[in-house]
């Protein structure tokens, strides 16, 4: 028991634990839901741990659900977005103003040296941001939904600025942001709240301090995010427009193809509004978003995936040759074989646990007939913690729910509980007989 006392990753999975439990009572509550048939139990856990994990995906329709249960999911989306490094920051210092060692070790794992050390002020910064950024967000899509003649724009602003901002990409508008796929200031406010959620807190902090002239030059891992971001979102869109332009995005004019084909990076990266009907996305482009949803966003922030400084580091190690340490020299900086170890080590195991799930899944379904191809793209998404779906989550069996439940979980709690620092005592250094393998 003394190891469970000492695990910061056991707090954080029973702080998610107990949130979605919370949010599924709340939920089920008389008067939460307005369908003609009662919330189905599963269906009631399955949009607490979509909202908490900021997931996005949906067996039923968030339209139906009354006001008040929409407030509700939009506190359970406040709550997820937050709880990885803030929430739980605070609940693990609440009954002990001195930090010990794990705990800062743990909160200080989310920020680099020379840009801020003090765990209360990373919490500070964060929650901050946040409030601030989502404010923002929510006076815009208000005054822009009031301007398109949207009813209750007021609260459909507050709701889709934390959802963006969270990257859940969950929606109360009938079908979604489809009805907006024209309209460029709509999806332009959207892509920004997604990309500054989706950016980590570390590289808006650093940027600010960069803005306000107290430091000359931006961190090395900013620089990295940015400058990733840049590519992957080109390169994405580029691809999109080529897949997509005489096919879902045919009937648009250019300017509005080019943005969707933006918008299309951008959502599946972090996000998973419904601006375009995923299902009528040729081959190519389906590859290709499950591609961007398990590359993800930056460490450090409410966006899903693997990472992309992970990916920044992968791709180093693939093209750049290691020396005799396994350091590996890119951009006048040094990467330490640590770091490489790290990388590849996180990727397998996360695509380890997402084979799992693949496989979980097509043997639940296996009576249903889905297309192989909407149920990896299924899992992908709600591993990454996307939203994005080819439409069989409504459709799934119950043991198929509970599945894409636990890919869920897995993918917003278990990959960051993995990225943890480790506090186990390491033996002293130990030299064992070579061993010889052949490769080829």
């Amino acid at each position: 028991m003394n190891i469970f006392e000492k695990s910061d990753a056991f707090y954080l999975l029973a702080f998610f634990f107990i949130v979605i439990s919370l949010g599924t009572a709340a939920l089920l509550i008389p008067g939460m839901w307005t369908g003609d048939s009662a919330l189905r139990f599963t269906d009631a856990v399955f949009t607490a741990s979509s909202a908490v994990c900021v997931a996005g995906l949906g067996t039923v329709d968030t339209t139906i659900f009354s006001r008040t249960g929409q407030i509700v999911i939009l506190l359970l989306i406040q709550t997820g977005g937050l709880g990885i490094i803030s929430f739980s920051s605070l609940i693990l210092t609440i009954s002990d103003n001195r930090l010990g060692l794990s705990r800062r070790m743990t909160i200080q794992g989310f920020y680099l040296d020379g840009i801020e050390h003090r765990p209360q002020n990373i919490v500070r910064n964060i929650i901050t941001f946040t409030f601030v950024i989502e404010a923002i967000g929510a006076v815009a899509l208000s005054l822009l939904f009031k301007s398109r003649g949207e009813r209750n724009w007021l609260f459909m602003g507050v709701f889709h600025s934390v959802s963006a901002f969270c990257n859940t990409g969950l929606s109360v508008l009938p079908g979604g942001l489809k009805r907006f796929s024209g309209d460029i200031p709509v999806i332009m406010v959207f892509m920004t709240l997604i990309s500054l959620g989706g950016a980590g807190f570390l590289v808006l902090h650093d940027v600010l301090r960069f803005i306000r002239g107290k430091t000359r030059r931006l961190h090395y891992h900013s620089k990295v995010i940015l400058a990733m971001n840049g590519v992957i979102i080109a390169a994405g869109s580029l691809f999109f427009i080529i897949f997509e332009r005489t096919r879902l995005f045919g009937a648009m004019p250019t300017p509005a193809a080019i943005m969707n084909a933006v918008f299309q990076t951008v959502n599946t990266r972090s996000s998973g509004f419904d601006m375009a009907a995923q299902n009528s996305l040729s081959q190519p482009s389906k590859l290709l978003s499950a591609i961007l949803m398990f590359i993800g966003g930056a460490p450090g922030s409410v966006a899903g995936g693997i990472k992309i400084t992970t990916v920044f580091v992968l791709f180093a190690f693939l093209f750049c040759p290691a020396d005799k340490d396994g350091d590996v020299k890119i951009f006048r900086r040094r990467l330490t074989g640590e770091s490489v170890n790290k990388a590849v080590v996180y990727t397998f195991k996360a695509l380890l646990l997402l084979f799992t799930f693949i496989i979980a899944l097509t043997v639940s379904e296996r009576f249903t007939e889905k297309p192989f191809g909407a149920i990896a793209f299924e899992v992908f998404s709600a591993f990454a913690t996307v939203g994005l779906s080819l439409g069989i989550t409504g459709d799934l069996s119950t043991a198929g729910k509970w599945i894409v439940i636990g890919a869920m979980f897995a993918g917003r709690v278990g990959l960051i509980a993995l990225a943890f620092p480790s506090l186990t005592q390491t033996n002293p250094d130990i030299t064992y007989p070579k061993g010889t393998l052949l490769m080829e």
